[in-house]
């Protein structure tokens, strides 16, 4: 079965595609907290998590 974030995926080779993958759900994240909805940015907040952990702070 595939992974939701397969880091040896060929996309992610370039480091400015893993950080707009890190940086664009966080930045939702945000903009959710200042429209008023925890729910959406706890949601965003965690895949950004999830791929920043994938992307950059897991060994193989």
């Amino acid at each position: 079965m595939p992974k939701f974030l397969d880091r040896e995926h060929p996309i992610f080779r370039r480091l400015w595609v893993r950080v707009a993958t890190v940086a664009a759900p966080l930045g939702w994240a945000v903009l959710e907290i200042a429209a008023g909805n925890p729910l959406w940015a706890v949601i965003f907040g965690a895949l950004g998590g999830y791929a920043l952990y994938e992307l950059f702070l897991r060994r193989s």
